[in-house]
């Protein structure tokens, strides 16, 4: 039998490579059959959590800024039709890297474009073509072991835009979809799920209500569908929410009056903690304790407020926004457990474009 290293029990051997950074997974991965096995067995990652080594990464869909090049502020110019890449953020080591272009779309991910983290994957699906602004129903997967880009199995019709979008935790390999509106602007109530190992989506049964621009969490191991509103309510946002059971493929009861008056679905996150965090418009982040009440946590530093981005993972939340409408991303972290302090991330004037679309990873 050959050794994962010539010379080496396998168990060092495994150690060794247990402690590779995952920039250069792509390295080991091409190095030999055994290595690349070992960096695709389940058991490897397990291990390699177990053992404290995993770190936690944050993926973005990321508008590509320019620059006036006047002043030292260097003001974040927003074009009419902007180019958005996929980058990391490793908020272990505060870098950022750009993630190679998928090599159909010369011109940036799609416009509105949804993202999700399923193990070693990211999972980009659906949004606006950039030339067209026509709805896509593509699918493209990352993989960050081969960095290499693959086509995933088209969305089922309608082609939908502004949906609920969220990976299935604990390795179950899914991303679910739900709402959204079709090209005719009709709020949808329909909903599926994308299975990555399989390559296939399947149906599943419709909301109770129709649910545009929404927003999709998984909480405590249900897909829950937050906010959104009806065809004839375009706009005013509806404060009810409805939650897929996978174990029992249903949805439960409609939950009203979940969100608060003041507070977008977008604005939403699923804490590591399993609880539901929010911020309203004045920049108030807030938590939702189990007997259903709001408790106010901390207050969002003013240069983020705007059009926030809300991450979680860990005991750990962050938030990316801009003080004003085409401003610089600034970025923030706060630990769940304290919620006293903000801890301000270093951003690259290269990654300060605006970022609609964001999940969280662990590898």
């Amino acid at each position: 039998m050959q050794d994962l290293i010539p010379g080496l029990p396998d168990e060092i051997a495994r150690d060794c490579l247990l402690r590779v950074p995952y920039e250069a997974f792509r390295t080991v991965w091409s190095v030999c059959r055994l290595w690349k096995q070992e960096l695709e067995s389940p058991s490897f990652h397990r291990l390699r959590k177990s053992s404290g080594l995993s770190r936690p990464l944050v993926g973005l869909a990321q508008a590509d800024p320019a620059f006036s090049s006047g002043g030292p502020a260097q003001k974040y110019a927003a074009s009419a039709t902007p180019s958005y890449r996929l980058v990391l953020f490793s908020p272990t080591t505060g870098t950022w890297v750009s993630l190679p272009s998928i090599p159909l779309l010369p011109h940036g991910l799609p416009l509105f474009c949804q993202i999700a983290a399923v193990g070693r994957e990211l999972v980009v699906v659906g949004g606006w073509d950039p030339d067209t602004w026509a709805a896509s129903d593509t699918v493209y997967v990352y993989n960050l072991e081969s960095a290499s880009w693959r086509r995933g199995a088209c969305m089922p019709a309608p082609r939908r835009s502004f949906f609920a979008c969220a990976a299935s935790p604990d390795g179950d390999r899914r991303v679910f979809v739900a709402g959204g509106h079709d090209e005719e602007k009709n709020a949808l109530k329909s909903a599926m799920a994308y299975d990555v190992a399989r390559d296939a989506w399947v149906h599943l049964p419709d909301m109770a209500r129709e649910r545009d621009e929404c927003k999709g969490v998984f909480l405590r191991g249900t897909f829950h569908v937050i906010g959104g509103y009806a065809t004839e309510a375009q706009g005013q946002f509806g404060r009810s929410t409805e939650a897929f059971d996978v174990a029992a493929w249903k949805w439960g009861p409609v939950e009203e009056n979940v969100l608060e008056g003041s507070t977008c679905p977008r604005m939403c996150v699923a804490g590591g903690d399993g609880r539901l965090y929010a911020c309203s418009a004045a920049g108030q982040l807030a938590v939702r304790e189990d007997a259903g009440d709001w408790r106010a946590v901390a207050e969002v530093p003013e240069d983020a407020r705007v059009a926030p981005q809300l991450l979680a993972w860990d005991g750990e939340l962050m938030v990316m926004g801009s003080g004003c409408h085409g401003g610089a991303q600034a970025c923030y972290m706060l630990n769940l457990k304290g919620m006293t302090t903000w801890r301000k991330m270093e951003v690259p004037p290269e990654y300060s474009g605006h970022v609609p679309a964001g999940c969280c990873l662990e590898i």
